[in-house]
């Protein structure tokens, strides 16, 4: 019989991470923007009691264990105390994207049979439209004051959330339960098909959180002041409210001042040294502080993910503003963190053109999260940075399977079971870095041979004069599909479909070169960033190339 190990059988619970940071980093302040348009300070001792609160007052709701409990909502204090008042006193924290069309925020808060939604007052328009088409949801709570609750609305008995939380007076314990409870659902983007639920447990955002602190993923630390632009509707802001409460830092939030000059004026006032955000994001603070020939003076770090990080990107945040760039990969379904690009001692003794090449890639996989890259019979391919494959993954915060589905998406490796198809296709070299190709319902198949329309991509942002780049598959009557490049010019610019067709020449491999160029004034995007190619392809699926 094995030797079983005598340590104590603490539960890992969520309540647990900013117990911590009110005991250790309790004077740390949190700063939000809010709605309002005002400055909101506390910190995180003040944070912890109304999150205390907050659980006091879904109780007096009638809100029970298991309960679902709905956000429409920024970045920002509140949304923060939802997190732990509702995830700490075992009800589950839902957080719904906003940027979803209307039908979908009502499809995914009736498929999570939400009993209450939290929402901002951006907001207020959209619920009372959507409310009906809700039946699940018994109280609606706006994230206000008194002061600011609309005179009139259509929301029978809409409940004020200060004053939810001014009537209680904190003395809650938080309870203890098993750490495999549901702490808190995200669903997918939904660009085909209806969005699904991923249902992460305590154990699973603890576990995610410390992986994700650790020095050589997010590297987060008590001197950090962190500003998360990526929203808390987004993959719970990639764990990051987690994540700053286990190390009690500062933590800066937005709230839906998103734009360049807001973040750039944020940043400056808080001395904020580390973000994260997707790459459209970065667009916007880069465009507006190169256009005012601005520099940042506090902000060292950022994590880029949602979408590849475009290398001209990578080295203007590097070369021309010090910012390091921490190149990450991940999805809903992994909490969401799987890679992160960071250089080991070796590694960081090699060239800069070197260091950069392999900072490109979407990085290795920190502890917690297993990959490997496979053939269409479910063999592993080599890590060699040449072998394209489908790209799977497994681990402590990887979902087993989706919220109210009877069947599980987890495959076999040459005869194991229990791993996630991610549906992107990657490269994996000798030393373990991580590279996406594509996503698999993207990949351009020419002649036979495929191409990657991320590296075309990649090397069209880096001419001067593209603000954004999009590649797509055209049908081709030899060689079945081609590359049709869809462009956004950069503001006052000329440029011709010869001279970007050009600019490929001796970039990549000849027959990988676009056919054919477009120019538009938009691209679409999903609700979380990301180029949404679906709608792209249905753009032009009409187009002829020259020559067909």
């Amino acid at each position: 019989m094995a030797l079983m190990g005598q340590m104590m059988a603490m539960p890992l619970l969520i309540s647990s991470l900013i117990k911590h940071a009110a005991r250790h980093a309790g004077d740390t302040e949190i700063v939000s923007k809010r709605v309002e348009g005002d400055m909101h300070r506390y910190n995180w001792r003040a944070a912890e009691k109304r999150s205390r609160q907050l659980a006091q007052a879904l109780a007096r709701l009638g809100c029970q264990a298991g309960d679902r409990i709905g956000t429409l909502a920024w970045n920002g204090y509140r949304h923060l105390e939802i997190y732990y008042g509702s995830s700490g006193s075992e009800l589950v924290c839902h957080t719904i994207n906003p940027r979803l069309f209307p039908e979908q925020v009502a499809w995914i808060a009736n498929d999570a049979q939400d009993l209450v939604l939290c929402f901002d007052l951006t907001f207020l328009p959209l619920v009372e439209k959507l409310a009906t088409q809700m039946p699940s949801i018994k109280h609606f709570i706006l994230m206000t004051d008194r002061a600011h609750m609309p005179a009139q609305t259509s929301l029978a008995g809409l409940l004020c959330y200060e004053e939810l939380i001014e009537a209680e007076d904190g003395a809650y314990t938080w309870p203890d339960f098993d750490e495999n409870t549901a702490s808190s659902i995200c669903y997918t983007s939904g660009t085909t098909g209806h969005p699904k639920g991923a249902v992460y447990s305590h154990r699973s955002s603890v576990l995610h959180a410390f992986g994700s602190a650790l020095p050589d993923a997010l590297g987060c630390s008590a001197r950090d002041v962190i500003l998360p632009v990526v929203p808390m509707f987004h993959v719970n802001a990639w764990g990051l409210p987690y994540s700053c409460a286990i190390v009690g830092c500062k933590l800066v939030m937005p709230g839906p001042h998103m734009d360049g000059k807001s973040l750039f004026e944020l940043f400056e006032a808080e001395g904020v040294t580390f973000s994260a955000g997707v790459p459209t994001v970065w667009l916007g603070l880069l465009t507006y502080v190169k256009t005012n020939q601005l520099k940042f003076s506090s902000f060292k770090r950022t994590v880029i993910g949602g979408s590849a990080c475009p290398p001209a990107m990578m080295k203007t945040l590097i070369e021309d503003f010090g910012v390091e760039v921490i190149h990450a990969w991940g999805m809903t379904e992994m909490s969401p963190l799987g890679t992160v690009s960071t250089l080991n001692a070796k590694q960081a003794g090699l060239s800069a053109d070197a260091q950069r090449r392999l900072l490109e890639k979407q990085g290795k996989a920190i502890y917690g999260v297993d990959m490997a890259v496979i053939d269409d019979d479910g063999h592993a391919l080599p890590w060699d940075g040449v072998s394209a494959g489908n790209l799977v993954v497994r681990g402590p915060w990887v979902i087993s399977s989706y919220f109210g589905q009877s069947t599980s998406p987890l495959i076999s490796v040459d005869g194991v079971p229990g791993w996630f198809p991610t549906g992107d296709v990657a490269t994996i070299d000798d030393e373990g870095f991580m590279q996406i190709t594509d996503r698999s319902k993207d990949v351009i198949k020419s002649g036979g041979e495929w191409i990657s329309s991320i590296d075309l991509e990649n090397i069209a942002m880096a001419h001067p004069d593209v603000h954004e780049a999009a590649v797509i598959a055209c049908a081709h009557p030899k060689w079945d599909e081609r590359p049709l490049l869809v462009i956004i010019k950069k503001p006052g610019a000329e440029l011709s479909r010869e001279q970007v067709l050009e600019f490929f020449e001796g970039r990549i491999a000849k027959w990988q070169i676009p056919d054919d160029v477009q120019f538009v004034t938009e691209l679409p995007h999903t609700a979380t960033g990301k180029l949404q190619k679906l709608k792209l392809r249905e753009q032009f699926k009409a187009h002829r190339l020259p020559g067909t």
